[in-house]
């Protein structure tokens, strides 16, 4: 089966819980934040009441997550794609968390926001003044027949580069293959940054280019999407390239199974129907949806995910008003990629800040920003930027056309955020397409 980097609780000491003497005691701290994924925002809010001049002691901020490492995701397209390592996409946890934010090394199991507290998977029940929620979402790999046991298997021809144990089987896949076919899927729904579905399709489609083995490779898209991008502009322009470079597009199918002895998937169609498609590779993005500690609970919206206004990051019961939520596992209506974290967390400090200090929210309000920066080959990318609506918002309008690839681009995707991500975004002083400088409201 494979992992997805949830450490058992009940394999952990007390030893790996480090706090603060005086929270050890209470279990009481005046910021949780439950997922690594509020790295960014913990560091921030803790530097935003020092700039205040009301700075919190260490230990204040406790970040509750489990996970023995910490992983840079969007790295996992660059193995996938021979460029970089997989070893360099992780660190340990421990040692990405500042020494002045607690570290409770547990799942959480149940919230219980009417008495502002919330349990962890061991029976442990933690208190807070306010609670942020980042605890990503779920992969679900089983919801696809055949599809754990062919990740697992190295004979089977099917990789995914969602998850940090299969990425590099990515890889040795796309140089396998000689002739065949090649099939890249992508489901209907949520995904974690929907453009990593083509990227990597993008990226087998040069590779075997560049090695004189496209002519003896086909390759197409199947997608449960109707189009090929949800923002018209990044769509438009990556459905001339699908037709430009001989890519078959398979619209409004979903992946239902998977039989690698036979080397067949299964999709269902728009109309309900069952289509089979023979492959050689078959790289799957998996469904994905809410965790299920989150979904049902009290904070969760009808279909799982942390319910917050989409403006604020406040939860939207007025009885949670001490509740947020950013990323992966809000409700918030627009693309969930690390971008789109990096520019909800400065608003989620200000409006937390602004509550703790005063009792309501400021005026900090978050447009939808995101970005998913599109591979489309070695040494080119598309930089889709937009706003709620699908509306464009692109930093670099003024000086190129966005919505063609552009070399300075892959260069930003390859070299410059990793760094930008170890260095500057875990310590929160990475400010979304403002880069490292603070927005002030």
């Amino acid at each position: 089966m494979l992992s997805l980097h949830r450490t058992n609780a009940a394999t952990l000491s007390k030893s790996l819980i480090r706090h603060s003497s005086s929270n050890t005691a209470s279990n009481k701290y005046k910021v949780v934040v439950v997922g690594s994924a509020g790295l960014t925002v913990a560091s921030q809010i803790y530097n935003r009441f020092k700039q205040a001049g009301k700075a919190l002691n260490h230990g204040d901020i406790a970040i509750v997550d489990a996970n023995q490492y910490h992983y840079y995701q969007p790295g996992w397209t660059l193995v996938g794609s021979g460029i970089c390592q997989k070893e360099r996409t992780r660190r340990p946890l421990d040692s990405v968390i500042p020494k002045h934010i607690s570290h409770i090394s547990e799942n959480v199991k149940s919230f219980s926001p009417e008495s502002s507290s919330l349990m962890t998977a061991s029976g442990r029940d933690i208190k807070y003044d306010t609670l942020v929620v980042a605890a990503g979402l779920q992969i679900n790999w089983n919801a696809i027949e055949g599809l754990p046991e062919a990740l697992a298997n190295p004979n089977s021809g099917v990789a995914s580069i969602y998850s940090y144990d299969t990425c590099n089987k990515t890889w040795g896949e796309i140089e396998k293959i000689k002739s065949g076919n090649t099939i890249f899927t992508q489901p209907a729904g949520v995904v974690k940054c929907a453009g990593a579905p083509q990227k990597i399709m993008w990226m087998a489609w040069d590779r075997l280019r560049r090695t004189g083995r496209f002519g003896d490779v086909k390759v197409d898209f199947y997608t449960g999407m109707p189009t090929m991008f949800s923002v018209k502009k990044y769509s438009d322009a990556l459905n001339e390239l699908r037709e430009q470079r001989g890519v078959g597009g398979h619209f409004q199918h979903n992946l239902v199974a998977v039989d690698p002895e036979n080397r067949q998937a299964t999709f269902k169609n728009a109309e309900g129907n069952l289509v089979k498609a023979d492959y050689t590779m078959l790289h799957v993005t998996p469904p994905m949806g809410p965790l299920d500690f989150i979904k049902g609970s009290p904070i969760a919206d009808a279909t799982g995910w942390v319910s917050v206004d989409q403006y604020i990051l406040q939860h939207t019961d007025p009885r949670f008003s001490n509740v947020f939520a950013l990323g992966d596992c809000s409700s918030l209506p627009t693309s969930k990629t690390i971008a789109a974290i990096t520019s909800q967390a400065p608003v989620l400090t200000e409006n937390l800040f602004s509550f703790m200090d005063s009792g309501k929210v400021g005026k900090a309000t978050y447009d939808g920003y995101t970005s998913c920066p599109l591979l489309t080959g070695y040494g080119e990318l598309m930089l889709a930027e937009f706003k709620y609506g699908g509306e464009p918002k692109e930093t670099f309008s003024a000086l190129m056309d966005q919505g063609k690839s552009q070399r300075l681009f892959y260069y930003l995707k390859k070299d410059l955020f990793p760094a930008a991500y170890w260095n500057f975004m875990l310590q929160g002083k990475w400010f979304g397409s403002r880069g490292i400088f603070q927005p002030t409201w």
